[in-house]
């Protein structure tokens, strides 16, 4: 049998393996890393080389890989229960986290209802806003609106609020036609516009659509503050206050997609904090586990809960997956949730971000570099090439292997999504890496 330093282990998984967001011929020259294990913000791989995680395993690992405090929650959760179903059972770890959330939002949300993984929190909360309007007697509203350029997950329903077409091209003919309206994306602001100019204009296009239409549309979905996938576009948290008035005036429910912008990400715990503003859906994943294991969930207000509590099964939210509700992920989301508390996380986020803006400094008149933009825990700009944009980030990412550091770019954006862990030094070598390795690709 082969060392598990044998190219065999690459070649095993390249033909037993079917790998997410790829193309299969690609590794047949950009070989796959066999990650051997984790340590801190770092991987490490079967021959010892490391690679510093830049983007936190696709923005979920948030303490580091083989954090001592999330493995003990963890074994000491698999002594005590390790799964039971969630319809006519429950279970403290499950209890304890929602009300932990709920705590966080001051009480605005709450009920959460579990699932696995975040295309499936969208799922549920489309089903939910869709079936509290027919249980409150409002059966035409079964319309939804997304953004330009939203990701909200690739399964069915998710798919069809995902305005990217590199993902959505292939299965149009399978999703539900829904309204797409113009995304606040700060980039798009005109000479001597702001930010804030940009966001209400999208914000006044969002209102036309609704004078129109609301009495059709269920729920309007949006990420709050960063549209991720399509290119960490930033915008104003004015546009989330103006979109939740918006949706209170003409009777649309508002549907905040915080999986990848949440725990912290943008600098406060929930990203529609930096508006004041509350949802009526908040979906949650990727980071609340710290990584760990797959858990997702959708909060609500106490109105929805209210409009499937009654006597009639089918007004209830038959909605259910095997996994719901995990007590392993829920310990590893409750141990997440206690070193934010402990180590006074989203305060001591702030001194870092700040050292590594400062770093990343240069990329601001870089000829080659436009955008250069932060929002708490994310910095991104775009690279000025005509090189194709999938050409341009897998040179990228394997240029950046070769100096240790693990960064995907999507299209022409270079972004980073450290784990909050980074000590001065490792936040020195990402940014002056990150540096050497754009001057390499762009060169």
């Amino acid at each position: 049998m082969p060392s598990p330093q044998s190219p065999d282990w690459v070649s095993r998984s390249r033909h037993s393996v079917w790998h997410p967001c790829t193309q299969m011929q690609h590794h047949e020259t950009i070989p796959l890393i066999p990650v051997s294990h984790g340590r801190g913000p770092w991987l490490i791989d079967m021959d010892g080389k490391r690679y510093l995680d830049g983007i936190s395993s696709w923005w979920v690992n948030l303490f580091g890989h083989a954090n001592p405090r999330i493995n003990d929650a963890i074994k000491a959760q698999l002594d005590q229960l390790e799964h039971a179903m969630l319809a006519g059972f429950t279970h403290e770890p499950v209890i304890s986290l929602s009300e932990k959330l709920a705590a966080l939002t001051g009480q605005q949300l709450g009920h959460c209802f579990y699932a696995s993984d975040g295309a499936s929190a969208v799922e549920i909360a489309l089903k939910m806003s869709f079936h509290a309007w027919q249980n409150l007697g409002h059966p035409d509203k079964r319309e939804f609106v997304c953004l330009q350029g939203s990701y909200h997950g690739e399964t069915i329903g998710a798919l069809a609020v995902t305005d990217v077409p590199l993902f959505r091209t292939a299965y149009g003919p399978m999703l539900q036609a829904v309204h797409v309206v113009p995304s606040p994306d700060a980039r798009r602001a005109e000479p001597g516009q702001s930010a804030a100019d940009v966001a209400a204009l999208a914000a006044a296009a969002l209102e036309r659509l609704f004078a129109e239409r609301s009495q059709h549309i269920a729920a309007f979905i949006v990420e709050p503050l960063v549209q991720c996938a399509t290119g960490m576009a930033m915008y104003d948290p004015s546009y989330l206050a103006t979109v939740r008035a918006l949706c209170d005036r003409y009777q649309v429910h508002l549907i905040a997609d915080e999986i990848a912008v949440g725990c912290g990400r943008t600098g406060t715990f929930f990203a529609c904090e930096q508006a004041g503003v509350w949802p009526d859906f908040l979906c949650l994943s990727k980071g609340i586990s710290g990584g760990y294991l797959p858990l997702s969930l959708v909060m609500s207000r106490p109105a929805i809960f209210d409009a499937f509590y009654h006597s009639d099964t089918a007004r209830g939210f038959l909605h259910s997956h095997s996994y719901t509700g995990n007590p392993l992920a829920c310990r590893a989301a409750l141990a997440t949730l206690a070193i934010f508390e402990e180590d006074d996380v989203l305060q001591s986020n702030q001194r870092w971000a700040a050292r590594l803006s400062a770093a990343l400094a240069p990329l601001s008149d870089h000829p080659h570099a436009s955008h250069l933009r932060q929002r708490g825990m994310i910095w991104a700009f775009d690279a000025i090439t005509t090189e194709a944009p999938g050409a341009f980030s897998r040179r990228f990412f394997s240029a950046a292997l070769e100096q240790e550091l693990l960064l995907r770019p999507i299209g022409h954006t270079v972004y980073l999504m450290p784990p909050y862990i980074l000590n001065d030094d490792e936040i020195d070598l990402l940014a002056a890496r990150t540096l050497a390795v754009f001057e390499q690709v762009i060169a």
